[in-house]
């Protein structure tokens, strides 16, 4: 019975410690695509149409800026512009990052970067 106890302990040790190494290398690995944004990013390349109650934007916004990645954004229901801009992409919702005017729904940060890099 004991020896059953400290195996069981033993593999819950393990699958903690895989668990908070997968969430280092994730943090790491989101880390190093902020950088490489921020430094690959320049003035007018994104600019974000949001809308004041949606929540990825929210997050997308605070991403963006604690990376330190330039952009611009204006707000659906603040900015006829902004409203114009929203309807032409047809986009069924915001976020919707126009990154050197090529439309993106959502926010996934490496393919904002891949947008941005040299090849594309």
């Amino acid at each position: 019975m004991a020896t059953n106890r400290r195996s069981l302990l033993a593999l819950s040790t393990l699958v903690l410690a895989a668990g908070a190494a997968g969430s280092w290398w994730s943090a790491h690995q989101k880390a190093q695509v902020g950088e490489q944004l921020a430094r690959a990013a320049k003035p007018g390349d994104i600019h974000m149409l949001s809308s004041t109650t949606c929540s990825i934007c929210t997050t997308t916004r605070t991403w963006f800026q604690r990376n330190g990645v330039a952009f611009e954004e204006c707000f659906v229901e603040q900015s006829a512009d902004c409203r114009a801009l929203y309807e032409a992409t047809r986009a069924p919702g915001t976020p919707v990052l126009l990154v050197r005017g090529v439309p993106q729904v959502g926010f996934d940060p490496q393919r904002v970067l891949a947008a941005l890099s040299p090849a594309s």
